[in-house]
């Protein structure tokens, strides 16, 4: 099979609608229409399994039959580049995002966007988390110029809807319940060991976990946290920090940076 041929059987399996490609020939000489679209039809199906197997509190949102829907439209207009298909979907969210019939549900894409992240923490490389013992070394002085290294695993997302909540209640991690706080809420999504954990955050923790995964010093990002909002925590940010199995070593800043161990 040539390039152009394999270009044109590759363009026709995403497109429902357009005709056997031209050079495709059954052993019995004939155009294979009826084999080509039940192979079509099984390429389809397999992909739409991988989405939702992938996005499976999304698809409980609007159920499966629309999320069928949605996932065609999509796998038309975004085919796989890679016969491997852990990360396929990673444009999912954008595409939702300016899916029509989907208006009415905007905070759909948040969700997807965290079950993203999930899947990408779940493929992650594997690391020790930080132990609380070894951050109980540092000398209370130096506490301030402690730089955190993130663990493969760390995710830090920042939603307009409630999208853990709605995440929660989908995915059997909460009771089904009307959402009467309709602010945006945040995420910290890591694998300390084998499962994945979703975190959601009180004020000013995702700014300052943020800005510990960018490099800033202890005293630093909760500096920003608090001009954020006075309603950021510091101890509870700490707890959570070590809770969540979210960073893997410190180091203290200074000209000769030393690990602690």
């Amino acid at each position: 099979m040539t390039a152009t041929t394999q270009a044109r059987f590759a363009e026709a399996l995403a497109d429902w609608t357009s005709p056997v490609p031209a050079g495709l020939r059954a052993w019995t000489g004939a155009r294979p229409e009826r084999r080509f679209s039940i192979y079509r039809n099984n390429v389809r199906a397999g992909l739409t399994a991988a989405l939702a197997s992938r996005f499976p509190a999304s698809e409980a949102i609007v159920g499966p039959d629309f999320f069928a829907a949605m996932a065609a439209a999509y796998i038309a207009a975004h085919p796989p580049r890679s016969p491997l298909l852990m990360h396929y979907g990673d444009g999912f969210a954008d595409f939702v995002s300016t899916f029509a019939p989907a208006a009415g549900l905007p905070y759909l894409p948040d969700v997807i966007r965290l079950e993203i992240a999930r899947g990408h923490a779940y493929h992650a490389a594997d690391a020790v988390p930080l132990a609380a013992e070894t951050l109980a070394q540092v000398p209370a002085e130096r506490l301030a110029d402690l730089t955190f290294t993130p663990h493969p695993s760390l995710a830090v997302l920042r939603f307009a809807h409630p999208a853990v909540t709605i995440w929660a209640m989908n995915a059997g991690e909460a009771e089904l319940a009307p959402v009467d706080d309709w602010a945006g809420e945040d995420a910290l999504i890591a694998r300390p060991a084998m499962t994945v954990e979703v975190h959601r955050l009180p004020p000013g923790a995702a700014a300052f976990f943020d800005a510990l995964v960018r490099g800033l010093s202890l005293a630093e990002a909760a500096d920003l946290a608090v001009r954020e909002t006075d309603a950021f925590n510091l101890a509870a940010a700490l707890a959570t920090l070590l809770a969540s199995g979210a960073f893997i070593d410190i180091t203290i800043r200074e000209e000769n940076p030393c690990h602690i161990r």
